[in-house]
């Protein structure tokens, strides 16, 4: 199956794709011996097929013709089903927080991924400036875990991503303008970039989605509630980032053909790295279910456009897939070098470079200026109350030495200039495409 181009395939009707009660309804997973990557994967389409239904939607809002928006009511529908099975494969017995877990290990492991392999410069500065937030929240959602249910995160996950501090989260609340970045040309830029932005920009508005809806239904203390919250407006925060990457010119017709591209991408990768049979069938059959939706995509371009499909998507044929895998020496990498990082206006510059009336330093002053209040510490120093240190899962001591100390919350690092001493690398600014590079045992990384 290599080379593939789901433009060469037969698709099969449309019609034939839509699901009785039966086949919606599938055998949840067993959370005790589902493999944590199963879990992610699963995690990920939900997140993709929401972002299928609900690009349909605004389309169909904004679209004056009846009979395009039959076709994409027809798409939206097997989109809608597909979506329900999949959502549907989390067992019952399976609490949102040990799902919350699985969010953010697919948020560092998949950023992780992409941000590895791609070509651009400031959408791989991007991928790597939220890399370490999300695996901060990994490691605030694992302390509440651990003291409130008392299950052990690191099984969750697998042993195969690290669970301990990076960026804290308490420093990663910036104003809303600091939250744009500029956006790429689809005609210049790589599949792999287009692809990746679509791809991110969907798991991050899922898991900003899930905890705007599951903050209020925590029903095990107040302060999970309160750090749903928080963690919930950092993840609106990534969703703004992320989306403003994508070309702003792209007509609806160009951007339903690269969702429905992506699709075909994603499940393809999924079919091919999958270790669960069953899991394993499901994305096989929703290939060809997608592959009949990029081609009914690629005939309503040339209808309604009058474009070829190759105008949006020059060569069909998929880059090297996405496969999740441990990914720490490169988070590793990116916490010892960029943590002190935040961003500015459409760069991401060390904290340190920021005038003191700059607006990251307002916005912190009215949302942080109590300290004791912010919900992302208050688990920390509950856990430490509680047990006499924070909770973490290390392969090897923090590379950082600010953040070593498993007795205290860090609550000024990358927020207070005096108190982020150590010299961080100005690859992330997005001003200029500098390539800066570690080596590590999984080879030269470059960022």
């Amino acid at each position: 199956m290599q080379n593939f181009n789901p433009f060469d395939e037969k698709p099969i009707p449309i019609e034939k794709t839509f699901m009785d009660w039966r086949a919606i309804n599938p055998c949840p997973y067993n959370k005790e011996e589902t493999d944590a990557y199963t879990k992610t994967r699963i995690v990920l389409m939900n997140g993709t097929e929401f972002e299928a239904q609900w690009f349909s939607r605004n389309f169909s809002r904004h679209c004056p013709c009846n009979d395009l928006r039959r076709e994409l009511a027809i798409l939206r529908r097997v989109e809608q089903q597909q979506q329900k099975l999949i959502s549907c494969l989390k067992p019952r017995d399976e609490s949102i927080l040990e799902h919350t877990i699985t969010y953010e290990q697919l948020a560092v492991d998949l950023t992780s991924v992409l941000a590895k392999q791609e070509p651009d410069c400031t959408v791989r500065n991007a991928l790597n400036f939220a890399l370490l937030e999300d695996f901060d929240h990994l490691f605030r959602y694992s302390n509440l875990l651990d003291m409130e249910y008392g299950i052990c995160p690191e099984k969750l996950v697998g042993g195969y991503t690290e669970i301990m501090p990076a960026r804290p989260t308490i420093s990663e609340h910036r104003h809303p303008i600091d939250s744009i970045f500029p956006d790429v040309c689809n005609k210049e830029a790589d599949i792999l970039t287009k692809l990746n932005i679509g791809i991110i920009t969907a798991a991050e508005q899922q898991t900003m989605n899930y905890y705007m809806n599951v903050a209020p239904l925590y029903d095990k203390s107040d302060l999970g509630r309160r750090l749903y919250q928080e963690i919930g407006l950092i993840e609106e925060q990534h969703v703004s980032q992320y989306e403003s990457l994508k070309d702003t010119t792209a007509t609806w017709l160009e951007d339903l053909l690269l969702h429905e591209y992506t699709e075909c991408y994603l499940y393809y990768s999924n079919l091919l790295t999958e270790t669960d049979p069953c899991i394993r069938s499901i994305w096989e059959e929703f290939l060809c279910y997608e592959i009949a939706h990029l081609h009914k995509a690629k005939d309503l371009l040339c209808k309604y456009e009058g474009k070829d499909w190759q105008e949006v998507i020059p060569c069909g044929t998929f880059p090297q897939i996405v496969c999740l895998r441990p990914n720490i020496d490169y988070v590793r990498a990116i916490i010892e070098t960029t943590t002190g990082n935040t961003q500015s206006c459409s760069s991401i510059v060390p904290l340190g470079c920021l005038d003191p009336c700059a607006p990251f330093f307002r916005y912190q002053d009215i949302v942080n200026h109590d300290v004791c209040c912010v919900p992302s510490h208050n688990v920390i120093d509950a856990r430490i109350n509680c047990k006499g240190k924070d909770y973490r899962f290390q392969t090897s001591p923090h590379p950082l030495p600010e953040l070593r100390n498993r007795c205290e919350d860090n609550t000024s690092l990358a927020r207070i200039p005096e108190c982020t001493p150590f010299e961080t690398s100005e690859c992330g600014t997005t001003d200029n495409c500098c390539q800066c590079k570690v080596r590590t045992s999984e080879g030269t990384i470059y960022f």
